[in-house]
């Protein structure tokens, strides 16, 4: 009885550990796979490499095959269904925490096998190259060494529970901007060194069941059909065995798709179809061999995440998942960034631990998510109002939105909607209405893109003062009053606000027109005009000790598809900017994917928390950081410069539209990020790396030992000198000495993070290999480390790194 306990408690053993281990596709599913294959008819064959109901692989009844459903993430199961919504991709960068972004990637894939989706649509990983790129809040931000160990964990997380992770978007898909078309032109070197390692440890060392290629052409070639990176880089070079499918609607021929590697086509085979394909076959274009190879590996690795043989749902599992749940809320307290934090008298601002609070701003009451495949609609959302209410107490925390100290001045507008972008032609319809505030289009016989819509009214106040003129859109708007152009943003963008003042006199009428367009992406208008309540405004300010402004951007501004602003909305920081008047304290939350323009309102703010967009729990993670309940401890995976003309990549951001074909030159090559930053000698506003504390920490005793085949053991001690318990991110970055190439300053090669009891020390020991200290060399088509001596450098961030040693390889 005993042996038979013993071999079962075995057993279990390495189920869990086969399970936690990295996907390997054995002989064994590349035979079966083969058979299969040998059984299906050519028709069935096409059929397959083709998606199926938007989101799903094609069954195939007669073979036993079952349809496989997709969902997309990468924060969340978000295809039609309510789900845990966990903090961004560029959040769980900022935690710098390994093992809670296996967590995370364990709870998406629980999520996933209580639904019934085998496959989950992330983690997205494309480097952050630009505050601009409406998309960096789903990614890992801008160096490939965090990154590539950020996506490491999440895949080994989500395929520990038999659910396959699909890294994203093979490759350089670094801005929305007209994604489908605008090539990313990157040379070879740059693409080994940045723009490839997430997916290369992906492949490599997490075993990545799926990759889904970009949208945007790669070197003047779309990824679906890119030889280069599908078959050469992806295949050849890294061994990966698994599937390779589009992203939606990112093929662009049946031929390019055939022969340049690409095996499933999304959400539907509309070029690999029969149509398309029989013709090359029969022309010997192609051969069946070559639909045979996409089948086998679709197949195959169908077969060795065990979707054949085991059920894709486990109805045990609870939807709305506490230990999801759980993962969520830990993730929103490490991923939160203090950035600033300064003392008022003898103490600093935060953490907040008497007085009244008032909690205020466009998302003081809600929790903002990014848009697109990234939104995920959760069952309950805790606010930063809300969490401070529960951790502070309900009787010293009072919010308002600037709509509430808002009197409204009721305009009648005459609405004429035309087709096309230039309000010309005969308009489709013209309407009597009293609002403009709307989200999607504002009328049904318009069509869905490329319309335009014209206000006409009369604004007649009922008192003479300073009224507040407002209006926003995405894409182009302006306004006159009286004839006289005051709002021209009449270009394609994503939401922006304006706003003015404008002296009124009682009974008098002002004429107002308001006109819109909408191009690319989304479509959204709004025009308000009031005045200010200065007396519950007063009132307010008269009460609170401290102010909490929740502001930055939401869905709306940034979204898949579309890029935003580095500025925060004008009205934003006019109001953020009013409140700091009162000399109250001033803390700002950031809602955001990336970094903002901080140079109109950050001397206002004593304290300031970049949030991102922190999930179904970000509020009480906030509300926990802000009262000192929690240490903050993430750090920024991100440089945040003090002027978008500083970043690398400002001069070869936007493709050249004049070219018969979009480009864009990564003219900065290596140099993105804080590797640029260390290049031009140009101190960003915030470095990458950074984050405040409200304990302290030293290091000393570096010591590097070098232990053969380039690698090197460091090790140093960290002690907490602050009165806090709390965690540390420890940060290694190499520094080649001399090199025949141009090389960075420094970069990121190793790091830990430690808690620490105050007063507490700890050595920590970490090994680099081969890798922390070479470059990929063309002439060899590899990474080489030329001999020669290496600085090793150790502290809190890129720009304090107080330790350093030398090591000769």
């Amino acid at each position: 009885m005993m042996k038979k306990w013993f071999a079962l408690l075995l057993l279990c053993c390495l189920t869990a550990t086969a399970q936690d281990s990295p996907l390997k596709i054995t002989e064994a599913h590349k035979q079966r796979a083969a058979k299969i294959v040998a059984k299906m008819t050519i028709d069935e064959k096409i059929d397959f490499i083709g998606g199926y109901n938007d989101f799903s692989i094609r069954g195939i009844e007669r073979l036993g095959i079952p349809e496989v459903k997709m969902a997309d993430g990468p924060q969340g199961v978000r295809n039609n269904t309510t789900s845990t919504q966990f903090a961004c991709g560029v959040a769980a960068a900022s935690t710098w925490n390994r093992s809670l972004v296996k967590d995370f990637g364990a709870g998406i894939g629980r999520d996933c096998k209580a639904r019934g989706i085998a496959i989950i649509l992330g983690p997205g990983v494309n480097i952050y190259r630009s505050p601009l790129c409406g998309r960096n809040f789903e990614y890992y931000g801008e160096d490939p060494y965090l990154a590539s160990e950020t996506a490491k964990q999440y895949v080994l997380g989500v395929q520990s529970q038999g659910v396959a992770a699909t890294i994203k978007h093979f490759a350089t898909n670094n801005q929305e901007f007209d994604r489908h078309h605008v090539s990313s032109d990157v040379d070879e070197r740059t693409l080994h060194e940045i723009y490839f390692p997430t997916f290369r440890k992906a492949v490599q060392e997490a075993g990545v069941a799926a990759v889904m290629g970009s949208y945007n052409p790669v070197n003047g070639v779309h990824a679906a059909e890119n030889r280069y990176l599908n078959i050469e880089v992806l295949r050849n070079l890294w061994g990966f065995e698994g599937m390779l499918m589009s992203d939606w609607n990112a093929s662009y021929s049946g031929f390019g798709n055939a022969t340049g590697g690409l095996d499933l086509e999304m959400p539907s085979g509309k070029y690999m179809n029969r149509t398309n394909l029989k013709p090359l076959l029969a022309n010997g274009v192609i051969t069946e061999a070559d639909i045979d190879l996409k089948c086998q590996h679709i197949i195959q690795t169908c077969i060795a995440m065990g979707f054949y043989d085991n059920p894709m749902t486990d109805a045990d599992i609870a939807l709305n998942n506490p230990t999801s749940a759980r993962t969520a809320l830990n993730m929103a307290r490490e991923g939160v960034v203090l950035l600033k934090n300064e003392k008022i008298g003898k103490k600093a601002t935060l953490p907040i631990t008497k007085g009244n609070i008032l909690v205020v701003g466009p998302f003081a009451d809600s929790i903002p998510m990014g848009g697109g495949s990234g939104e995920v609609h959760p069952y309950y959302t805790v606010t930063t109002f809300k969490g401070l209410r529960d951790v502070y107490g309900t009787k010293h925390v009072k919010s308002f939105s600037d709509k509430d100290l808002f009197e409204n001045i009721p305009i009648t507008f005459t609405a004429e909607y035309f087709a096309g972008t230039a309000l010309q032609g005969q308009a489709v319809a013209t309407r009597t209405v009293t609002k403009v505030d709307w989200n999607g289009k504002p009328c049904e016989l318009l069509p869905d893109k490329n319309f335009s819509v014209r206000y006409t009214g009369e604004l007649k106040a009922d008192r003479s003062g300073v009224a507040q003129l407002a209006c926003g859109g995405d894409d182009g708007y302006r306004m006159y009053v009286d004839g006289k152009l005051l709002v021209d943003n009449w270009s394609d963008h994503s939401y922006e606000v304006h706003t003015m003042d404008i002296d009124v006199e009682a009974g008098q009428s002002y004429h107002i027109v308001f006109e819109y367009y909408q191009g690319r992406g989304g479509a959204k208008a709004q025009m308000t005009a009031g005045f200010h309540d200065d007396s519950k405004f007063d009132k307010l300010m008269a009460w609170a000790d401290h102010i909490v402004f929740c502001g930055g951007f939401d869905f709306i501004i940034e979204s898949e598809g579309r890029d935003r602003p580095f500025a925060l909305p004008q009205t934003q920081t006019d109001f953020f900017n009013r409140l700091a008047k009162s000399g109250k304290d001033m803390t700002m939350v950031i809602h955001s994917g990336g970094g903002v323009d901080f140079s109109s309102w950050s001397n206002n703010a004593d304290a300031i928390l970049m949030a991102w967009y922190p999930g179904q729990c970000g509020g009480q993670a906030i509300a926990e950081i802000l009262t000192g309940k929690v240490v903050p401890s993430g750090k920024l995976p991100i440089s945040i410069e003090r002027n978008i003309e500083d970043n690398p990549t400002y001069n070869s951001y936007k493709p050249d539209n004049s070219a018969v074909h979009k480009r864009v030159h990564y003219s900065e090559g290596i140099f993105t990020g804080y590797r640029g930053y260390d290049r031009a000698g140009v101190e960003p506003l915030y470095p990458f790396g950074f984050g405040l504390s409200y304990s302290t920490f030293d290091y000393t005793d570096l010591e590097a030992i070098v232990v053969g085949d380039n690698r090197v053991k460091v090790s140093f001690t960290i002690t907490n000198t602050g009165k806090y318990d709390a965690a540390e991110v420890a940060q290694i970055y190499v520094h080649d000495v001399e090199a025949s190439v141009p090389r960075p300053l420094k970069e990121l090669k190793a790091y830990e993070k430690i808690t620490l009891k105050k007063g507490e020390s700890r050595r920590v020991q970490v090994e680099l290999d081969k890798e922390a200290f070479a470059f990929w060399d063309v002439n060899t088509d590899s990474f080489v480390v030329e001999p020669g001596e290496f600085e090793l450098l150790v502290g809190g961030n890129s720009a304090s790194l107080p330790l350093s040693t030398t090591v000769a390889l």
